[in-house]
């Protein structure tokens, strides 16, 4: 299932969503939370500062999307991407549950730590070609795995495309492009650079779900 197929039951599948229900609630949620609290407080002791950042840039790209695609749902009926509460302890907003929100959480880092510990390395460089940088390697491979998976995601009752013009290739460059980016080329950025970037991205965040979670938005 490489694109949504606008059908009917893809659309009441959608109708059905309420998030933030708490009739699937069970303890999965706290379980995924100590692992990802874990994941961040062992890096932090070995003062791995630049991979925290990679984690908290992609984990907010990933909220505002999100947002986004609650608000594209309030306006236009349908969301770009959306769960299903039977598949999940819990729906955060239309498009993300638990489970995927923790997974995010950590996917910055992840894609950070499979880098060389030298970042100017250049994969396949023979003779007069100058190789790939390893950070748009990672970039470009993380973005093509994700983007497969959401695939395989698709084609399962927990996760649902409706638009026929949305699917593996948008996602793709449109998405998951972003997302590795952020988790990939900022850590390398200043301290400035990083400081304005997350504090602009999270801030951006707080300040939309403040108010548009009250106002029944999303």
């Amino acid at each position: 299932m490489f694109f949504g197929d606008n059908s009917d039951a893809a659309k009441q599948a959608v109708e059905s969503i309420i998030p933030r229900d708490l009739n699937n609630f069970n303890w999965t949620f706290i379980a995924l939370l100590a692992v990802v609290f874990y994941i961040y407080w062992s890096e932090a002791q070995k003062k791995n500062w630049k991979a925290i950042v990679a984690g908290f840039s992609l984990y907010g790209v990933h909220w505002l999307y999100e947002i986004a695609n609650a608000i594209i749902a309030k306006i236009w009926k349908y969301p770009l991407w959306a769960v299903s509460n039977q598949s999940t302890s819990f729906v955060l907003l239309i498009g993300v549950s638990w489970e995927l929100s923790m997974m995010f959480s950590i996917a910055g880092i992840i894609a950070y730590k499979m880098m060389p510990e030298d970042h100017s390395v250049r994969y396949f460089a023979r003779g007069n070609f100058k190789g790939i940088p390893c950070k748009f390697a990672t970039m470009l491979s993380m973005s093509i795995l994700f983007a497969a998976f959401e695939i395989f995601l698709a084609a399962t009752p927990a996760f649902i495309w409706v638009y026929p013009w949305w699917g593996a290739l948008p996602v793709f460059i449109t998405t998951y492009v972003p997302f590795f980016i952020a988790a990939v080329y900022v850590p390398d950025k200043s301290p400035k650079f990083q400081k304005i970037f997350l504090a602009s991205v999270w801030g951006t965040v707080v300040l939309c779900l403040a108010i548009l979670i009250p106002l029944g938005v999303i």
